[in-house]
C-alpha cells in the first residue's frame, strides 16, 4: 500500500520507514521469527472466527467457534438456521445476541453477492486493496478483520492487521501519531513496510509487535528496562529518563 502524498512528502516519513524495519529486525530476533501461521481456516471460516473474536478473550471466541462448527454442518446452514440456535451455539463469546444476527447477515450478503453457496476463495485472485474493500462492505467488517481474513486464512495474502498491542507499540515508538486510532493506523503502518514483502514477512511483523505488546510493552507499567527497542522509543526514554 502506497503512502498518501502528504505522508510521502513528510520529512519524517523515511525516518519512520527506517525505524519500522529496524524494530522489525530486533523484535523478530527477540521473539523467534519466522512464526508459524496459527490458523489453517479457509477465508470464510476465518471471517466468522474474526467476527466472533471482537471484544472477546481468545479462549472464549475459540470455544464459540468450535461449538458453532459442531452444531451446524456448513456456513449455509448457519445462515439459514433460527437465530436463537446460532446465538445458543456461540454463547461463550461476548454479546452473542448481537453477533448471531450479524453473522447471519454477513453470510446472507456473501451468498447474495456471490450468487451461490457461501465461500470467499475468489478473494485470492483479487488485488489486495480490492479484496479488502469487498470485505469491508460486509456488516461489522473493518480494516482489522479484512486484513485478518486475507493474511491469517489459507489465502495467506500480505495484508497487515493491527490489533491493540500492535497499535500501542507502534504509537509509543512514534511510528504513528499519538491520536491515530487503530482503524486509520492500518494504512499508515502498512505504508512503512516494503511493498514486495511476502505474507510471511507481513505476518512476522504483526506478530512480533503484538508479542512485544503482550510480553514487554504492557498497557500499564511497561517493562522499558528490558526493551530491545528502547533506544528507538520516545515514550520509553521519557519514562526511564533516558
Amino acid at each position: 500500500m502506497k503512502p498518501s502524498p502528504a505522508a510521502a512528502d513528510s520529512p519524517t516519513f523515511e525516518a519512520r520507514q527506517e525505524k519500522a524495519l529496524l524494530v522489525h529486525a530486533r523484535l523478530c530476533a527477540e521473539y523467534g521469527a519466522p512464526f508459524p501461521f496459527f490458523s489453517e481456516k479457509d477465508p470464510l471460516s476465518e471471517l466468522i472466527s474474526s467476527l466472533l473474536s471482537h471484544r472477546t478473550k481468545n479462549q472464549d471466541s475459540h470455544r464459540a467457534y468450535q461449538q458453532l462448527r459442531a452444531r451446524f454442518p456448513t456456513w449455509d446452514a448457519v445462515r439459514d438456521a433460527p437465530t436463537a440456535e446460532v446465538e445458543a451455539a456461540i454463547n461463550p463469546c461476548t454479546w452473542p445476541e448481537q453477533k448471531a444476527p450479524r453473522l447471519q447477515a454477513v453470510l446472507r450478503e456473501v451468498s447474495t453477492r456471490c450468487d451461490g453457496p457461501c465461500h470467499l476463495e475468489f478473494l485470492g485472485d483479487m488485488p489486495i486493496p480490492e479484496a479488502r474493500a469487498w470485505l469491508e462492505q460486509l456488516p461489522g467488517v473493518g480494516p482489522k478483520t479484512s486484513a485478518a481474513v486475507l493474511l491469517f486464512s489459507t489465502l495467506h495474502r500480505p495484508a497487515m492487521p493491527v490489533d491493540s498491542h500492535h497499535h500501542r507499540v507502534a504509537q509509543r515508538l512514534a511510528l504513528i501519531g499519538p491520536k491515530v486510532g487503530e482503524g486509520p493506523a492500518h494504512a499508515l503502518l502498512a505504508a512503512l513496510l516494503p511493498p514486495d514483502w511476502t505474507a510471511q514477512q507481513v505476518y512476522d511483523h504483526h506478530e512480533a509487535l503484538m508479542f512485544h505488546g503482550q510480553k514487554c510493552c504492557y498497557y500499564a507499567a511497561p517493562a522499558c528496562g528490558r526493551c530491545v527497542v528502547l533506544d528507538q522509543c520516545p515514550f520509553g526514554q521519557a519514562r526511564v529518563g533516558g
